[in-house]
């Protein structure tokens, strides 16, 4: 059935779990961004994945299951993750920071993203699954079974970065403590960001392939607009009113890396496919890859795509120039 109150709440937690981050840390809620630098060691990057990781154990402490398997095992969890890992690479972002993040600033590079991966994805759900998905157009009106205990686990996350946000930050402090600041409030907001994603059931792969199916077959499920009419508007007016006072922060002020259009659309194109094929995107991914890890429920398919997606970044950052001396 169609969630549309888990999903319009979810949406709510996703921006402010991307304010905090970008309001303490300066920094986008890219989680693509996040997977590709802890591939080469950065201290945040990682903290954010096992923010991401550890929601998805907790959440499948809490539900005592796994997600659902990917359609057509292994080989096709590694093609779906190798085409998200150049894509993202190549476009410098994806569903988090392109869609969210980029949009509620009014980026026109995210929306020309945005439009690109979508469309893209769209057909790959419609070659693929266009003659298996089915749904029998019933709401469910409900906070869902867990959905109470998943508000409460995301304001118990999210308190620590809320509590530094609160705090005056002191100019003599030590690298030592700008370390921890910064990677407990990495840690907490990717953390939060999980449990905002199960709670939007964005994290069901059928839910995401039965709203990329679009309105014009009897598939569609709605739910994942009341997503986006829960997080863009909440997460526009809080970049636009808000990420002023956060001059004092560490690491306050966000810089996005521009990246030619051509480039940028290729790169998007690609991860629409990837997320086609799989109905999963690199937060997703990551936090059913915590939760399959947990309970033992197709582990070896997660941890595939994951490596994948991480592996994909590499080769696409291996070969930017070649990329870029294609699009001129």
């Amino acid at each position: 059935m169609a969630t549309p109150v888990q999903s319009f709440v979810g949406g709510l937690g996703l921006a402010l779990s991307v304010h905090s981050l970008l309001v303490l840390n300066g920094r986008t809620f890219g989680v693509s961004g996040f997977i590709h630098s802890a591939a080469t060691g950065d201290d945040e990057g990682m903290s954010a994945v096992a923010g991401l990781l550890a929601g998805g154990m907790v959440i499948g402490l809490l539900e005592g299951s796994g997600p659902e398997a990917f359609t057509g095992g292994v080989s096709k969890a590694i093609l779906s993750g190798m085409l998200i890992g150049i894509g993202t690479k190549l476009s410098n972002g994806c569903t988090s920071g392109h869609m969210i993040c980029g949009l509620s600033r009014l980026s026109f590079r995210s929306l020309v993203a945005t439009i690109s991966f979508f469309c893209t994805a769209a057909i790959t759900t419609h070659i693929l699954y266009s003659d298996t998905l089915t749904y029998n157009g019933a709401f469910d009106w409900s906070i869902g079974r867990n959905g109470w205990w998943l508000i409460l686990l995301y304001v118990a996350a999210l308190t620590p970065p809320l509590i530094f946000h609160r705090s005056p930050t002191r100019s003599c402090e030590t690298p030592s403590e700008l370390f921890l600041k910064r990677n407990t409030t990495a840690f907490c907001t990717a953390f939060s960001f999980a449990v905002a994603l199960r709670l939007s059931n964005l994290s069901n792969s059928i839910r995401v392939l039965s709203f990329l199916i679009l309105p014009f077959h009897s598939a569609f499920d709605p739910s994942l607009a009341f997503l986006a009419v829960g997080a863009l508007p909440l997460a526009t007016l809080l970049y636009h009113l808000y990420r002023g006072r956060s001059s004092s922060s560490p690491g306050a002020g966000c810089s996005v890396q521009a990246t030619a259009y051509c480039r940028l659309i290729l790169g998007a194109a690609l991860f629409g496919v990837g997320w086609g094929i799989s109905g999963t995107c690199p937060g997703p991914g990551l936090v059913n890859a915590g939760r399959s890890l947990f309970v033992g429920s197709s582990a070896k398919q997660f941890v595939a795509w994951t490596a994948s997606v991480m592996l994909g970044g590499v080769l696409a950052n291996s070969n930017l120039r070649q990329v870029e001396a294609f699009c001129q």
